[in-house]
């Protein structure tokens, strides 16, 4: 019986073994780091989390901080208001250091820092259980430490005021009288440029002195004064030609004089030098120069490209490349518009300053002379006056000092005229210049009374 009931034991148990599921243990929630969870706090289910290996969508937002390893982000530049507390060091230099900032107080702060130094010592001495002779003295021994203390250097340099410094002479604006400004009335036009126009203009006076020239024929042995004068006179038509401005052709004028006056040439050459001073002019001048052939054409190819190039790098070379030299048709505008001149005697004017140009005795005079000469004779032949304070303001001369110069441009114009030299006659005889070349030359008394005023 007793191993009946054992045999049955045996085989219920192995039965029930079949059947029967384990029980599976639940697996624990992941806890973060550095907290734990509490009594009281709730535990979110697993399926409401994802995990960071689950996919997101097509669009994953990458972690803002970097992989393990890799080096850190950093903006390009810093920001700029923070760019003062920023220190670069620079390989291969030294770490300089770091500047003291000196702050100056006036007198005003630091005795009000003072004040509120001594407001603190007493309330701290108030609450503090010292017998109020401790406290007096205390307080006394305060005010003669500060006493004593030096004022800072800052403070004592800013107290006195700089010493006004004195401007030299020579960079003073020249005050000019309102009866003889001439340049208010163009304030608001930048191109005339009123604020310097005089101060331009006794530049260019000063200047004059550099480019003073002699009668250099003697030392040209094969030339003469009339073949300088046949060059110029072809000079006056190649600017009618290429209608060039008139200062370009007293600008070559000037250049061909001063590089004779150094250079002796032979008189085959004399044409290229007036045609390549012509082209270095134009070049300064011009807006837009003519090129080297058209001088070489108007030469009549009696030169070559090689020969033109040589000789520009010649007169450069001899005018040290300084080519800003005064000519007298910028000072007879100038001084034109201080009488308020019309154009029919400022045409006047320039019509005695181009015959000038082919006469060697003129090529000693100063520009700013010459044009103040130049004016006078054709107020006088228009009989629109003398030579006028306001005129005598701006250009620095007196009647006295222009009579040689204008009894030599009457002389001028009384001789006989050249049939060879009929370009600046035939420029002048035409409408667009009033026909100035014919009219009749003043009476010799008129002007004479007029020179002795």
């Amino acid at each position: 019986m007793l191993e009946e009931e054992k045999r049955m034991q045996r085989r219920s148990k192995c039965s029930r073994s079949r059947y029967c599921v384990p029980r599976i243990k639940e697996p624990a929630m992941p806890v973060t780091r550095g907290k734990k969870p509490t009594a009281g706090s709730k535990i979110p289910k697993l399926t409401a989390t994802k995990t960071e290996n689950q996919d997101e969508g097509p669009q994953v937002k990458r972690s803002s901080s970097p992989p393990h390893g890799a080096p850190k982000k950093r903006p390009a530049f810093i920001d700029i208001t923070n760019a003062h507390k920023v220190q670069i060091c620079l390989p291969g230099r030294k770490k300089e250091a770091a500047k003291k900032q000196v702050k100056t107080t006036s007198a005003l702060s630091v005795s009000a820092n003072n004040q509120a130094n001594l407001i603190k010592s007493s309330s701290v001495s108030s609450e503090d259980t010292l017998p109020e002779k401790q406290k007096t003295d205390a307080e006394e021994k305060e005010e003669e430490v500060q006493k004593n203390v030096a004022p800072p250097v800052e403070e004592a340099v800013a107290a006195t005021p700089p010493a006004a410094r004195e401007v030299p002479a020579h960079l003073r604006k020249q005050e000019i009288p309102k009866e003889f400004d001439i340049d208010s009335e163009n304030s608001e036009d930048c191109s005339m440029c009123p604020e310097y126009a005089k101060d331009i203009f006794d530049y260019l006076k000063q200047r004059e002195e550099k480019f003073v020239l002699s009668n250099y024929m003697p030392k040209q042995p094969s030339l003469n004064p009339e073949m300088r004068a046949i060059l110029i006179d072809w000079l006056v038509e190649v600017q009618e030609n290429f209608e060039l401005y008139h200062e370009t052709l007293y600008l070559a004028v000037k250049m061909a004089d001063h590089f004779l006056s150094k250079t002796p040439i032979h008189r085959e050459m004399l044409q290229l030098v007036g045609s390549t001073a012509m082209l270095i002019a134009s070049k300064f001048e011009e807006r837009s120069p003519p090129c080297v052939d058209d001088f070489l054409y108007i030469c009549d190819d009696a030169y070559k490209r090689e020969e033109l190039i040589s000789m520009e790098a010649n007169i450069l070379q001899a005018l040290s490349f300084d080519i800003n030299i005064p000519i007298p048709y910028r000072f007879l505008r100038r001084y034109a518009k201080c009488v308020s001149a019309g154009m029919d005697t400022l045409t006047l004017a320039r019509y005695y300053c181009e015959m000038s140009l082919m006469e060697m005795e003129f090529v000693p005079e100063r520009g700013s002379l010459l044009a103040s000469a130049c004016l006078l004779l054709a107020l006088v032949t228009k009989d629109l006056g003398g030579w006028s304070p306001i005129l005598q303001f701006h250009s620095g001369y007196e009647t006295s000092d222009l009579a040689p110069v204008v009894r030599k441009l009457y002389e001028m114009l009384l001789a006989p005229p050249d049939d060879k030299l009929k370009a600046i006659r035939n420029k002048y005889s035409h409408k667009v210049f009033f026909e100035v070349a014919n009219l009749p030359s003043v009476n010799a008394d008129i002007l004479e009374k007029a020179l002795s005023l």
